[in-house]
């Protein structure tokens, strides 16, 4: 098939190399023409493992293609995905200007029957009025379909590739068909598409999301609670998880979710209920928990510098919201950075992947390291924000001897209590008891 893919984004991108990979040519447009420029030369502007290899491929194998001109794109595209940002605005609604400021030029530019794909997170609704701002000018007809994407940054390809499923919202025979058509490959064993109607398609998402950042926060009070009663959260949660009605995935305490999905989500469904006279009070729990917890180590780390931070070295391991992507946006460890520096800190910051998006927000004044034990140098303590696999199991001689003091605050619970008692460090975590030498 002819693909357009509208947005360069995060799923712009992971959307249309994995459609190049099963076959289809495919041509993503953005605004951008430096970064288009860059993506022609080869240069991936992201961080996501695999993406680069199947994205090399398939631009060596000319089925992957990029441009700034939105009507060569669209010309020859059967099937055209608006994976455009919806930021939110103050309120915490999605922003629809750049999906729907798109929409009103496809109106202008399609000359005969297209599938124009909501790839973005919207609101319910929002394909009304995509639908309405691409008739304003068109004269051919046009089906309007909501597909949304639940790709895990770091894990995107093979979320993409191999699906759970793939929800597809559409009341047209003929859009149906075509979208069948185009996700066959990637559900040969047996993975379902799942066809509704468009607004049952756009809640799904949100519906899925805010789920999970529900489960997350519970996790997270639990975790607050068994440290207010004795208990190990690391006990509860396995109890917890193998109930099958519950599930062990998403039961891991720690400061908080961030990253582009949850917090947007969150808050835009929130945002829609109340303007349908509806509030969804769960939500509304959740992200006060969540904002909470972003920060819930900064009061044990002043407990123990007996509440003054001025002239004392924090050392961060983990800049991203999550490992395995370079993604910073809501990354508890900035608003732990941001605290910090408040309080009279100086801060080393070390990530493997996420410190040059930190860099480019020019706004904390700290250090980097280019590696993870660089930056223990002269530290007066380790907080550790996000947890990378190289951070999993480290050689604590090193952290011993280049700490002033063993002392580790670790937001992601990543070592044994036992062990950290052995080689006499401090060690607060999350919802365990704090190991005292």
């Amino acid at each position: 098939m002819e693909i357009a893919v509208v947005g360069t984004g995060y799923v712009g991108l992971v959307t249309g190399t994995c459609f190049a990979e099963t076959g289809n040519n495919v041509t993503c447009v953005d605004i951008d023409a430096n970064k288009v420029t860059r993506m022609q030369n080869g240069e991936i502007p992201i961080y996501e493992p695999h993406l680069d290899v199947l994205f090399e491929r398939n631009i060596r194998d000319n089925r992957l293609h990029f441009t700034t001109d939105l009507k060569s794109a669209i010309d020859k595209a059967q099937i055209i995905f608006l994976a455009l940002p919806t930021p939110p605005g103050e309120d915490g609604s999605a922003d629809l200007k750049y999906v729907l400021g798109v929409a009103h030029e496809l109106g202008k530019i399609i000359t005969e029957y297209k599938v124009i794909v909501d790839k973005s997170t919207v609101p319910v609704g929002t394909a009304d009025k995509v639908k309405d701002a691409v008739a304003t000018n068109a004269k051919v007809p046009f089906d309007i379909v909501s597909n949304p994407e639940f790709l895990r940054e770091g894990f995107a390809v093979d979320d993409f590739m191999k699906p759970d499923r793939v929800v597809v919202g559409t009341n047209s025979a003929r859009a149906r068909k075509l979208m069948e058509d185009l996700y066959k490959p990637f559900t040969r064993q047996g993975n379902p598409i799942i066809f509704m109607d468009e607004r049952s398609a756009e809640l799904t998402k949100y519906a899925a999301n805010a789920f999970l950042a529900a489960k997350i926060s519970f996790m997270n009070e639990i975790a607050n609670f068994c440290e207010k009663v004795g208990a190990d959260v690391d006990a509860v949660r396995m109890g917890m998880g193998s109930d099958t009605r519950i599930g062990k995935r998403f039961l891991f305490p720690g400061i908080g979710y961030g990253g582009s999905c949850f917090p947007k989500d969150v808050q835009a469904l929130y945002h829609s209920g109340i303007e349908e006279h509806y509030e969804f009070k769960i939500l509304k729990s959740v992200m006060k928990v969540n904002e909470r917890q972003k920060t819930v180590l900064l009061g044990p780390i002043l407990d123990y510098f007996d509440q003054s931070l001025t002239n004392k070295t924090i050392a961060i391991w983990g800049l991203a919201f999550k490992p395995d992507t370079d993604d910073i946006r809501e990354a508890p460890a900035l608003y732990m950075i941001e605290h910090l520096l408040e309080a009279g800190a100086n801060v080393v910051a070390y990530d493997p992947e996420a410190m040059e998006n930190v860099k480019k927000l020019d706004k904390y004044k700290i250090e980097y390291t280019t590696d993870q034990y660089t930056a223990l140098e002269q530290a007066d303590a380790l907080l550790i924000c996000t947890e990378w696999s190289a951070f999993r199991n480290p050689d604590f001689q090193k952290i011993s001897d280049k700490l002033r003091n063993k002392v580790i605050f670790d937001g992601r619970n990543l070592f044994d209590l036992d062990k950290m008692r052995e080689l006499g460090f401090y060690y607060k975590s999350i919802g365990r008891s704090t190991v005292q030498p």
